[in-house]
């Protein structure tokens, strides 16, 4: 089996994981949807967790890219707004709004995983960034706001006629108004 195959087996396995549920979907269903035996399922991945932990891999790799690019920035406001557009450009690029959906429709199992607590982490610290070192609760609450601002288009926006760009852009346009909201004391 090539690269391409176990490229296969991941969009197939997150579209079953997606549809049905990551506890509801079995190595099984995912071998006969792709039309292949258990055991060429298995050359690639001895478990579910495991196909889960390589879809992952790709995305907190491509994070902690991001990550680095941000710690390299000096702390300030151009930085924030370049890390949270380089975030949307990720969240929203390739097969990645799949691997969210995922995520979220998956959280209650996903927590536990290794894949899911390596998520989180990466998450906070995109929005300890964001925060750009502040000390006060409402900063840093706004920072994390404004992530979960890009996130929430996923969930909270339910026109499904909505494309991509569209939603990307709104969820950009809210996290600049959380920039820019005052603070009450």
């Amino acid at each position: 089996m090539t690269e391409s195959t176990r490229g296969r087996i991941q969009a197939v396995a997150l579209e079953l994981f997606t549809e049905n549920g990551y506890e509801k979907t079995s190595l099984r269903e995912i071998a006969e949807r792709l039309g292949v035996t258990k055991a060429a399922l298995y050359y690639h991945f001895k478990s579910k967790e495991e196909i889960v932990s390589s879809f992952a891999e790709d995305r907190l790799a491509r994070l902690d890219e991001l990550i680095a690019w941000a710690e390299a920035q000096p702390p300030s406001n151009e930085r924030r707004q370049q890390l949270i557009s380089r975030y949307a450009d990720e969240f929203f690029g390739g097969d990645q709004p799949s691997v969210m959906r995922f995520f979220e429709q998956n959280q209650s199992t996903i927590k536990t995983m290794p894949a899911g607590m390596d998520m989180r982490d990466r998450m906070m610290r995109v929005a300890a960034l964001l925060a750009n070192g502040a000390k006060e609760p409402a900063e840093q609450l706004r920072a994390t706001l404004a992530l979960f601002a890009v996130h929430g288009s996923w969930f909270a926006i339910r026109d499904p006629d909505l494309g991509i760009p569209e939603r990307k852009q709104l969820a950009l346009e809210m996290a600049d108004d959380l920039w820019r909201s005052p603070v009450s004391p």
